[in-house]
């Protein structure tokens, strides 16, 4: 019985297309191997440039380590490639990676829309190769020599880097940790497939917005692994609802991996859901977790707990869908804060968009503050009835706090947040209160009745105005919008 059910859950996966096809397997694969031969041939030029001696050119190297739902095994045909650059000791980050590296991808005819964030968390490149959106970060190790097969669960090989390196190696050396210590890697992979529709279904994922990330769903979903190293996926999904519906948060989640147990010092951007990174015994998964987004992540715990305590004696057809379908925030919330971005172009409206998302929790912090509570609901919509590009943002606000009306105190210091340290083209950010029954219709989740769709939760083209569609297989599942020559658009996240 859980073996069937198990296969009917993961046929449900295939119809949504969360898997991807041969041909876009290999697509990328062919693009990472294109990366590391580029990435060899700049360690070879910069250690020209750097006058190095004739055999020590010839010797060194610089890799491409993968990372991410790529990197992991469950990524989908919309996902992002999350590589990173791995390269020798006299490569650095802000020349020879962000200017020669850069140039040399620049100028390939395969690689467009090459953009350099150097302000982030983890700095990198982000382009598109062949169709592909590619996440590059840099790493500098210690050698001369980078190897394809370099091991950087190795310590020693990790001895002296700067602290930029050291986390963007992180994601990697986790993701290896992670595919080493669970007991059955196919039914990790399944499982945490659906995790993540249901996440994005259930408007819980999305680290920006203070929720879960894909490497705190992989970390918690390996767990349950551990635990239950010989059950079926579906028995292993209704064991994760169980575990974190019930967990004592705020004790840390911590995978089985022979390191020594060090729950002190949680810091404060972690006290809510501390959740420990397989890599190293003081390392936590970075989360921008706050004391909303806490409130309703363990609200769609405890509603999965619910509806999968009795998961082998329901119908899987009728019942175990419910799991994903999407929050009902129009019903959920009577008022919303809009949040509305636009630039005068595209390229600009994506720098524009990606910055103010960097200081989303600085915005959600501020709203908890006069509200008590806010949802800050994932989904990009487009406001068509403007003329520049933009996107906006609807968080569902208090019901108990419905004289919450002035945003202005709130927009201004926020504004103040964003312009400050921002270099690119300025764009437009304008705060407002709406009503429920002021949402666009696209906005409310309405059902409808599409044709089978690849399942996707992000806006690509703003300037094109599109018709909402629909999933056939999940009641109200938004997965896209039809274009005026009848094809579907499917939106993406990446990761």
């Amino acid at each position: 019985m859980e073996d069937e059910r198990s296969l009917s859950l993961l046929k449900l996966m295939v119809n949504e297309g969360l898997f991807p096809s041969p041909e876009e397997d290999e697509k990328r694969k062919i693009i990472v191997e294109k990366l590391k031969t580029i990435v060899v041939a700049w360690a070879k030029k910069v250690a020209w440039q750097r006058c190095l001696p004739k055999q020590q050119i010839a010797a060194t190297s610089a890799t491409i380590l993968t990372y991410g739902s790529y990197g992991l095994g469950v990524h989908d045909p919309e996902s992002d490639i999350d590589a990173l650059c791995v390269g020798p000791f006299f490569a650095t980050i802000a020349e020879d990676f962000f200017i020669v590296l850069h140039n040399i991808l620049k100028s390939r005819p395969e690689i467009s829309e090459i953009h350099c964030v150097k302000d982030s968390k983890v700095p990198l490149m982000r382009f598109t190769f062949d169709g592909i959106s590619v996440d590059l970060p840099y790493a500098q190790l210690k050698v001369l020599n980078v190897p394809e097969n370099v091991d950087i669960l190795n310590l020693s090989l990790l001895t002296n880097i700067d602290e930029t390196s050291w986390k963007s190696l992180s994601g990697v050396r986790a993701n290896q940790r992670i595919l080493l210590l669970v007991p059955n890697l196919k039914n990790f992979q399944s499982m945490l497939r659906c995790l993540k529709l249901w996440a994005k279904q259930r408007g819980v994922y999305g680290n920006l917005n203070g929720f879960l990330g894909g490497v705190h769903l992989a970390v918690l979903a390996a767990f349950v692994c551990q635990n239950q190293p010989k059950a079926s996926v579906i028995a292993l999904i209704s064991n994760f609802f169980c575990t974190y519906a019930m967990w004592p948060w705020p004790t840390p989640v911590m995978l089985q991996d022979g390191m020594p147990s060090n729950v002190e010092d949680v810091i404060e951007t972690r006290f809510y859901m501390p959740i420990r990174l397989p890599c190293s015994p003081y390392e936590y998964c970075h989360s921008n977790v706050t004391k909303s987004t806490f409130t309703k992540i363990r609200a769609e715990f405890l509603r999965g707990h619910s509806m999968t305590r009795d998961l082998l004696k329901l119908k899987l057809d009728s019942d175990v869908g419910r799991i994903f379908e999407p929050f009902p925030y129009s019903t959920n919330y009577t008022r919303f804060v809009k949040i509305y971005l636009s630039a005068p172009d595209q390229d600009e409206l994506g720098d524009w968009v990606g910055w103010v998302k960097s200081h989303f929790r600085c915005l959600l912090l501020k709203l908890e503050a006069v509200q008590g509570f806010c949802d800050p609901n994932p989904m990009e919509y487009v406001d068509m009835d403007a003329s520049e590009p933009n996107v906006v943002f609807y968080w569902g606000l208090n019901r108990s706090r419905s004289n919450f009306v002035y945003i202005e105190p709130v927009e201004e210091d926020f504004s103040r947040s964003i312009y400050c340290g921002y270099y690119g083209i300025r764009g437009k950010m304008e705060l407002s209160i709406v009503q429920a029954s002021e949402l666009p219709k696209n906005a409310r989740f309405d059902s409808g009745n599409g044709k089978k769709m690849k399942a996707c939760w992000k806006m690509l083209d703003y300037n094109q105005r599109r018709t909402p569609a629909y999933s056939q297989h999940l009641p109200s599942y938004f997965v896209g919008y039809v274009e005026s020559n009848g094809d579907t658009e499917h939106p993406s996240t990446g990761g």
